[in-house]
């Protein structure tokens, strides 16, 4: 942990150097994921030339790598610094609900950088923002990215944790950041649809929660400024009462609004995730 904290004190300026080396070895030397990218690629978004596709997956591969960098710088990073680089619109769209008493369920994507916006939000709401995450199976790794996903104050829960302190959300109102992009296994309950062109699974715990708990639901749409400066816009997609709302209709506005935001900027998104796997 030392190490990364040292390592974390360094300009981001100076971790990018860092990032462009990995850049160079992911794109040229080891490839990394390159057939995965470019099959995710075809089938979302046919319409663009072998070339155009191309640019996309190489700038994929310098986000990809920059995002490691800026998650280590994240650690340490001062409140000053991270509000320059991560501007958060209409926090007080969603604050406004838990300050009328009810928690809200922000939900997003894998588009980049994800860890940097847990940060951001964590810091420019008044009001508890928890995120749910699930584990990872290294506990150093997993201690260090509870530290950064912390920093500001925020909250982590795991997945299996959450579940039972679900109850609490009436009690205790706050705000609940869910990653909503992620391949379910089987033995999750799930829903399959099309998305950027092809079929996939989504978690349905999310949709099931808000409609139970009578939950209004945000999307949380990125943008990359430029190098190291992002803007995060939220903007409710979805509120109660879900009485006349046809089933998963909350799932299907999530994917509406999260194929808008990678149409905006393509190589932002996790392509090298095998996420149409059914």
């Amino acid at each position: 942990m030392f190490f990364f904290r040292l390592l974390s004190r360094l300009p981001l300026s100076v971790l990018y150097l860092f990032s462009d080396f990995l850049y160079l070895i992911a794109r040229y030397v080891i490839r990394y994921r390159k057939k995965v990218i470019d099959e995710n690629l075809l089938h979302a978004f046919p319409e663009l030339t072998d070339s155009q596709r191309k640019k996309v997956r190489n700038r994929f591969y310098r986000n990809f790598t920059d995002t490691f960098a800026e998650t280590i710088k994240m650690l340490t990073i001062s409140e000053k610094e991270l509000r320059q680089r991560f501007q958060v619109i209409n926090q007080e769209s969603i604050d406004q609900e838990i300050h009328n008493g009810r928690s809200a369920l922000m939900m997003a994507g894998h588009v980049f950088n994800w860890e940097m916006a847990i940060l951001g939000v964590a810091l420019n709401t008044n009001v508890t923002a928890e995120t749910v995450y699930l584990k990872l199976n290294n506990p150093f790794f997993e201690k260090l990215m509870l530290n950064i996903r912390t920093h500001f104050g925020g909250v982590m829960t795991e997945k299996k944790e959450f579940r039972r302190s679900m109850i609490t959300m009436r009690s205790e109102p706050r705000i609940v950041h869910l990653a909503a992009d992620q391949r379910p296994p089987k033995k999750e309950k799930r829903y399959l649809r099309e998305f950027m062109n092809r079929p996939a699974y989504f978690f349905e715990g999310g949709e099931f929660l808000a409609k139970r708990m009578e939950l209004p639901v945000f999307f949380g749409f990125m943008t990359k400024i430029k190098r190291g400066h992002y803007r995060f816009e939220f903007t409710k997609m979805a509120e109660p009462p879900y009485d006349q709302d046809a089933p998963n209709s909350i799932i299907d506005r999530f994917c509406e609004n999260l194929e808008a935001n990678i149409k905006a900027q393509p190589d932002l998104y996790l392509w090298s995730h095998k996420r149409w796997k059914v």
